[in-house]
């Protein structure tokens, strides 16, 4: 885990930028090692806010104990800040500067540094008939369990829980399956 270097930060050249809800010093990068669809150990990373960043090494080391399946981990900025782009790669992802989607001018807990999206294309968001990212439409009928999948009572749920994370696959609504935020939501 560090701050956000110069280095970094000439790496964030779509998901930070001027006007943000945080600064770039309220922020960590961090690296994370986890195990791929093809069973092997690797390295990924995210940015997070600070105050939850040793949080977040905790959840992941307990997910690299129990050996769950992380597809791809790479900042948000591989796909050029597109949210659907890095969904439709089943790209983990954590910190990107955007708003919710449909409502313009509310910050997401993405722009907060305080909300994570895991595996997104096995985990898609759902409500009603819509599917996101279309790609994950497969994954949404939850019967079916997917590597990499997050389910009710699954070590995935318990570990974010454990740091005081919500879960999206709890909203009564819609299900954001891939979701976890500090804030519920």
């Amino acid at each position: 885990m560090s701050d956000i270097t110069p280095a970094i930060e000439a790496r964030l050249t779509h998901s930070w930028r001027e006007g943000c809800p945080v600064r770039l010093s309220e922020l960590r990068y961090v690296t994370v090692t986890h195990w791929n669809f093809d069973g092997r150990s690797t390295t990924g990373e995210l940015i997070v806010r600070a105050d939850v960043a040793d949080s977040m090494v905790n959840v992941f080391r307990h997910l690299y104990a129990v050996r769950f399946p992380i597809e791809r981990m790479e900042l948000v900025d591989t796909y050029a800040g597109d949210d659907d782009r890095s969904m439709a790669a089943n790209n983990t992802s954590a910190f990107n500067c955007r708003e919710v989607a449909w409502r313009p001018g509310v910050w997401s807990n993405h722009a907060l540094g305080t909300a994570i999206d895991v595996n997104p294309l096995v985990n898609p968001y759902v409500s009603g008939t819509q599917v996101l990212p279309p790609e994950g439409q497969v994954f949404a009928d939850r019967s079916v369990e997917a590597l990499g999948g997050i389910y009710p009572g699954s070590e995935v749920v318990t570990a974010f829980s454990n740091v005081g994370w919500t879960w999206g696959g709890t909203w009564t609504s819609a299900k954001d399956w891939q979701h976890f935020s500090l804030s519920g939501r």
